[in-house]
């Protein structure tokens, strides 16, 4: 291959004036109000980046969400089964302090007010790590935060059912006051329109892969990764812890 020719790649790279464009005319249907109450701790995002960044990401996922749904439909039309109703699941990850929160609670709010009003569910995936006492046995309390002191299997029986169409699924909830996992407190998702999942190793996988195993990524129509400069999150973790 001729030097003077690009390498290909997987990826399509904008700046943020290209990706800017690609609003498309949405109209901005957030406040600054609403958005301060979104914002994490020390998080600076601006009603402008919504506008440029948000709005842009808004409308990609809402023309994924609308082709989902058609090829559901045609699929239960073919299968002469339309008792389920399946969400749209979407895997949003990133390190701490990146601002994976925000993002997800804009996003949230930017679909959830698109024409007909789609349900929008977020759940946090914090709610899947095991207890603290139960990490104390099994001397997993350093590693806190960390994929062993997740409980996967629940994790991923809560997206199959998801998935399976389920009525109502149940999430549990973690405190970040109390720094454990609330007992006998679950979050119910009611068949929305889509769910959001949100977590620090929502997109990873263990390194060895058999046949028999199932992941969450397996069960996610979308996925974003939240990153950013390494001295910018160590700044922003700073600022807020």
């Amino acid at each position: 291959m001729p030097d003077t020719l690009p390498l290909p790649s997987r990826y399509l790279v904008f700046d943020r004036p290209a990706w800017a464009k690609l609003r498309d005319h949405t109209p901005l249907t957030l406040s600054e109000h609403d958005l301060s109450e979104m914002r994490s701790l020390e998080d600076a995002v601006s009603i402008t980046e919504v506008e440029e960044i948000y709005l842009p990401m808004s409308r990609l996922l809402t023309l994924h969400v609308s082709a989902t749904r058609q090829l559901h439909i045609a699929s239960q039309t073919f299968l002469g089964d339309s008792t389920a109703r399946v969400p749209f699941i979407i895997g949003l990850a990133g390190s701490v302090a990146v601002g994976k929160s925000t993002t997800a609670r804009v996003l949230r709010a930017l679909l959830s007010r698109w024409p007909g009003q789609p349900s929008v569910d977020l759940v946090t995936t914090d709610g899947f790590l095991f207890p603290n006492a139960v990490l104390a046995e099994r001397g997993l309390m350093h590693r806190k935060g960390f994929p062993e002191s997740y409980d996967r299997t629940r994790l991923v029986r809560f997206l199959a059912d998801l998935k399976a169409g389920a009525p109502s699924v149940d999430a549990p909830v973690y405190s970040h006051q109390q720094y454990d996992v609330v007992p006998d407190r679950m979050q119910t998702v009611r068949q929305p329109d889509v769910v959001i999942v949100e977590g620090l190793n929502v997109l990873q996988a263990p390194p060895e892969r058999g046949d028999s195993h199932v992941f969450a990524s397996d069960f996610f129509d979308f996925t974003i990764y939240v990153d950013a400069d390494e001295a910018d999150i160590e700044r922003w973790y700073g600022d807020g812890y």
